[in-house]
């Protein structure tokens, strides 16, 4: 039995399609009124109905209390999650409840403009299932950043086989069956930029500009992109493991090797067998290089586990506002 998904039927593409914008929150209370502001007069200009699903991924300033009045005036869902669940889980939450013809995802700091939404909608007219953003310039980075961005992406691409756009972010715009298609992926393990790579469909870039961000820092300190990088090239490789294979064949093969110098040493030439010093540098050298290669294969049996489980993905805790459509005030989501 098959387990593809059949082809979407294709459909008529309107100049004002229904729109959805999922914004992902966390902490974002500053920065939220001066985005929907700008956001909400583009949508009312492009779409012919649209809806705002701000993703409150477990906020502890007072997001809900600067929502409220666009919920009041039915301009905003407010979606609010029983915990922070991370970004990736958010923007799957928001992928669920939305109900446009097209999906625009965002970030809920500013730096991406709203004023670039009728260009990504016209690409959409033009044919492309996807559109994405590329940044053009990465001058608010520091070197060390931008140096381990490029070598996450060239290796991704490189050894995954998933065709991942350097420089793309999770500002896109998603046709009805891109978001359809990553809503029926399974994994728990959510590296939404590998997987917006992964289901393909026709894509096209716009190059753009983000703006400054008003309020706030980053939530993204360099230990969570470590850890959000090795993330994704677990998810989509298995290279690691057969590294540590390979390297493993190689030190076995280099022991034996050894040894057969030693033996030769000692009965050819005469040369006493050396003593603690070569033992106890190798042994702690291997132990090392084992405790290593059983931490890697712990990350992917660690993430079998959480895969197997099969706890819902997310938890919410309230929902307010109308979207396009309304189907309920709370629910899970198990993937």
């Amino acid at each position: 039995m098959s387990n593809q998904t059949p082809a979407p039927p294709q459909r008529r593409r309107t100049e004002r399609p229904r729109i959805s914008v999922v914004l992902p929150a966390y902490n974002e209370a500053g920065n939220l009124p001066a985005l929907l502001e700008r956001l909400l007069p583009v949508l009312r200009r492009t779409a012919a109905a649209h809806e705002v699903i701000v993703v409150d991924d477990g906020s502890r300033d007072d997001t809900p209390l600067v929502l409220a009045p666009y919920v009041r005036r039915g301009a905003v869902m407010h979606l609010r999650l029983s915990r922070n669940f991370g970004k990736e889980i958010a923007l799957s939450a928001g992928l669920d409840q939305a109900a446009g013809d097209v999906v625009c995802l965002m970030d809920a700091d500013g730096q991406h403009p709203p004023e670039l939404i009728p260009e990504l909608l016209a690409r959409w007219s033009d044919g492309a299932d996807m559109v994405y953003t590329v940044r053009t310039r990465r001058d608010d980075e520091g070197p060390l950043k931008r140096l381990g961005s490029a070598l996450f992406y060239r290796a991704i691409r490189s050894l995954s086989g998933v065709d991942m756009p350097r420089d793309a972010g999770d500002f896109r715009l998603l046709d009805r069956c891109v978001a359809d298609a990553l809503c029926n992926l399974p994994e728990r393990n959510r590296y939404m930029k590998g997987l917006y790579a992964w289901v393909g469909f026709r894509s096209t870039a716009v190059p753009y500009t983000p703006d400054a961000r008003s309020h706030g820092s980053s939530h993204y300190p360099m230990a969570r992109l470590v850890r959000l990088a090795f993330d994704g090239l677990t998810a989509f490789t298995t290279l690691p493991l057969r590294v540590w294979s390979a390297l493993g064949a190689g030190f076995a093969l280099g022991a034996l090797l050894y040894a057969v110098y030693l033996l030769v040493e000692h009965y050819i030439e005469g040369h006493p067998l050396p003593g603690w010093t070569t033992l106890a540098v190798g042994l702690m050298f291997f132990s090392g290089v084992q405790l290593i290669s059983i931490g890697i294969l712990g990350e992917y049996l660690g993430r079998v586990f959480e895969e197997v489980k099969r706890r819902p993905l997310y938890l919410v805790e309230e929902r307010r506002g109308q979207g396009l459509t309304s189907t309920g005030s709370a629910g899970v989501r198990a993937a």
